[in-house]
């Protein structure tokens, strides 16, 4: 038996046991991928003969069914296999942002969403979950989670995202990346893979994909500190890079990032694999290398081991053109290391196949599964706007429901999402990870009026049911859950356009109707029928026309109006903040979303969500969010004729962090453990909230810092911690908050992770715009430490 056959050897030594026998034409095939969906030109007979190292699972997608899926999953590992001299196995890779993106698998938030819950305990949960489906399935790495920071709503993918700040995307992403790779057990869970390394949403207009302009110090105190914390805290195993330049350079082909700022600065030792296209991108979209082989050879040199999803640029004609590049066959041979010591982290050698069809059944059909995930929609609900009307009443009454999303599964469902990509079946065209996965042909092309948006196919509803039978549209789920009250449906208007034909039919169901229930906002999905999503980036980020026109109309009958917005950017109306008597931010919220939405409308649930972004205006606002510099955004504080723009103000339609509840918070007693701290002191402080309403409820108590002056311009403030607790009506609980002094560290003049002296201002509260306490601390003195080991958020204990 060899060395790499010794399951007991450490992956390392295996790796470089195999390494050492393969031969020059099997590592090459080690470096790309196979993807053989149906809409996929790869022709496994021809071009894969020695195997491959990564399999895309979108074809998974195309199943009627997990058991279906996992039997594919099984056939084609073996063929792979037995291509392999070495019988190496492929690592099957899926898309995990809301779940495993298979047949049957239990669908969770969208990832704005995820974020606006404020939960990483949660998230754990999540991902632990999430992580156990996916290996069953035979997938042993995960896309997700996406650290991207997001401050701009004009970009279709801000719904992947956590939101803007990077110390909930850091708390967010590490507890997600604990739970999927099962809290360092790969051999039981999966590799989890953040996306997209870096900078990615700070695109030229909001534009994906389209070139970013980012100073260092923003590139590495922001953008890269989510990346940093999951991979200290959870030693994540992949890194999705973007398909962006930054500061000239793609990232796919940027030495500096992938190698001096991934690796030699953060630390990273996993694998680095590309976005679909990515590679060969270089070579066609920038246009910063002449052809598909120095595209590859650039990369490769720059530090991405895999391709994928096929073969196209790490081909063997690209290793013969440069057969006397030493440093090239060099990079080869770590790359085959790095591709080789995740496979044996992962176990792939003992365990290559999915799980047998009766252990699928057992954590696929577990209630429990769906009870996470109802969690995690519960918790993403953020209560906006209440003047009293919610929750409503259960009682003999009539509620007219308007709108496309009331009458729609799919409203549940965001990008990234299994149910995303069914409508290809109907003709529809799907793009995303930079491929068209379905094209409509001569199909149904008609568009929503004064859009480019494609109509839904009229059998879209039909299709959802076939396949999420156990899933309500919202309309359903009110008529199941509260029969006592009389539902009036109008259709009212679609999720984009300026068609306001079904008006008249939806206030004369208005005029009967003693409260008037409206869902609103767009289609965050995949492809030419979706407003929003990958490659589906936008100007306006208020409600379609349609939609607030009708909002206005409402306002005259003299009703109660509860607005529920669904879709991957928060809700932006100046009818709704003028008309609406409530409003309700549902973002999409997978499989358990109605449940969810009646729950909050009639007080099952109290919400508590909060928003993990700042709202805008109006797309002319962009960027508008929390933590911006001094002398910057609404802290301009310069002599103007107006502090404020000509049409709008500076400040955020709704702050960072906000979110109402049913019942009311009290903070107080801050205390202060240590006044004055040494830079490897803790600082340590306690609060107390209590609940002083009528109701049970949760609270998301934020902690925020404030450098009260620095040697470079900081943040005005920043967030430094966070804690979502259950409180009684009446009861107090008492919240201690603990964070290293390096967590507040700044690169200085000479780009060093610095911790400083001064006064810092510790702030807490509801919301970025709702400070309740204030206290302060002085650093003593200066110090510097090391970045990929200082605080990225607080930690929290919580008493009575």
């Amino acid at each position: 038996m060899s060395l790499y056959q010794d399951k007991n050897a450490s992956p390392a030594d295996r790796a470089e046991d195999l390494l050492k026998k393969m031969s020059y034409e099997e590592k090459v095939a080690q470096l790309s991928g196979y993807n053989p969906a149906g809409w996929s030109a790869d022709d496994f007979e021809k071009d894969y003969p020695l195997g491959a190292g990564q399999v895309s699972f979108f074809a998974g997608a195309e199943k009627r069914d997990i058991y279906e899926a996992a039997a594919f999953q099984r056939e084609l590992q073996e063929k792979i296999m037995e291509r392999s001299p070495h019988r190496i196995p492929a690592i099957f890779h899926v898309e995990t942002l809301c779940g495993v993106m298979l047949p049957g698998a239990t669908s969770f938030p969208s990832g704005i969403g995820q974020g606006a819950t404020f939960d990483p305990v949660q998230q754990k949960k999540a991902g632990k979950l999430i992580g156990k489906q996916a290996r069953l399935a035979g997938a042993s790495q995960a896309f997700a989670p996406v650290l991207d920071i997001s401050r701009d709503a004009r970009f279709g993918r801000q719904g992947e995202t956590y939101g803007e700040d990077p110390a909930l995307a850091s708390a967010m992403g590490s507890a997600y990346v604990q739970g999927i790779q099962q809290d360092g057990d790969l051999t039981e869970g999966t590799a989890a893979t953040a996306k997209h390394f870096l900078g990615y949403h700070d695109s030229q207009g909001g534009i994906h994909a389209a070139a970013c302009d980012i100073p260092e110090r923003l590139l590495r105190e922001i953008y890269a500190r989510p990346f940093q914390a999951a991979v200290t805290e959870g030693r994540m195993q992949g890194i999705m890079p973007s398909y962006s330049s930054v500061n000239g350079v793609p990232v796919a082909c940027s030495e500096e990032i992938l190698t001096g700022l991934l690796r030699e600065k953060m630390g990273f030792e996993g694998l680095v694999v590309s976005d679909y296209c990515a590679v060969q991108e270089i070579h066609e979209r920038h246009h910063a290398a002449e052809s598909y082989e120095e595209a590859g050879r650039k990369a490769l040199l720059a530090g991405m081991q895999q391709e994928l999803p096929s073969r196209k640029c790490y081909t063997q004609e690209t290793f013969r053109l440069n057969e006397e590049d030493g440093c090239l066959h060099a990079c080869l041979d770590e790359a085959v290391r790095k591709i080789l010591t995740t496979k044996f982290m992962l176990g792939l050698f003992e365990n290559p196949f999915a799980a047998p069809d009766e252990e699928i059944r057992k954590e696929y059909e577990n209630p429990n599964s769906t009870e996470i995930t109802r969690t995690s929609a519960l918790e993403s609900m953020v209560l906006v706007k209440n003047d009293g009307i919610l929750p409503l009443e259960r009682k003999k009454q009539t509620i007219a429901v308007i709108g496309y999303h009331a009458a729609a599964v799919l409203a549940m469902f965001g990008g990234y999402t299994y149910m995303s990509m069914t409508e290809s079946a109907l003709g529809a065209k799907n793009t995303m990870a930079g491929m068209e996965t379905g094209d409509n042909g001569e199909g149904f092309r008609e568009t929503y009026c004064g859009t480019v948006v494609e109509k839904e196919h009229p059998d879209t509803e039909k299709l959802a049911k076939e396949l999420a039978p156990s899933v309500n549209n919202l309309l359903e789920e009110l008529k199941e859950r509260v029969p006592e009250t009389d539902f009036l449906y109008a259709y009212g208007y679609p999720y984009a356009g300026t068609d306001c034909s079904a008006h008249e039919e939806a206030l004369r169901a208005a005029e009967q109707a003693d409260v008037v229930l409206m869902t609103v906002g767009g289609k965050y999905g995949t492809g030419t029928t979706a407003s929003m999503g990958e490659g589906i980036d936008g100007t306006d980020i208020n409600l379609p026309l349609c939609q607030e026109e009708l909002i206005q109309k409402m306002a005259g009958l003299g009703k109660p109006v509860v607005l529920v917005h669904f879709g991957g950017r928060p809700i932006s109306s100046d009818a709704a903040d003028q008309y609406a008597d409530a409003i309700l931010e549902a973002w999409n919220p997978g499989e358990k979303g109605a449940d969810a939405v009646v729950s909050v409308l009639f007080g099952e649930y109290n919400p508590a969500g909060r928003m993990p972004v700042s709202t805008p205006y109006n797309a002319g606002q962009i960027p508008v969010y929390y933590n911006h510099p001094y002398g910057s955004g609404y802290h301009q504080n310069t002599i103007s004729a107006f502090r404020q723009y000509m049409d709008c103000p500076h400040e955020p339609r709704y702050y960072f962090g906000h979110g109402l509840s049913y019942t009311t918070f009290a903070y107080k007693k801050m205390q202060i453990r240590n006044r004055r701290l040494q830079p490897e002191d803790e600082l340590e402080l306690t609060l107390e909230i209590e609940n002083t309403g009528e109701r049970d409820g949760e609270e998301v108590v934020q902690l925020y810092i404030r450098d009260c002056y620095a040697s470079m311009v900081r943040p005005v403030m920043e967030l430094a911690g966070f804690c979502r607790t259950f409180i009684r009506a009446g009861e107090v609980k008492k919240i201690c908050f603990r964070m290293k002094l390096s967590q507040f560290a700044f690169l200085d003049s000479q780009m060093r992770w610095k911790v400083e002296a001064g006064e810092m201002e510790v702030l807490a509260g509801a919301s970025a715009g709702d400070i309740r306490l204030k206290e302060s601390v002085f650093i003593e003195r200066d110090s510097w430490v090391d970045g990929k080991t200082r605080g990225f958020y607080g930690s929290v204990d919580i008493s009575d």
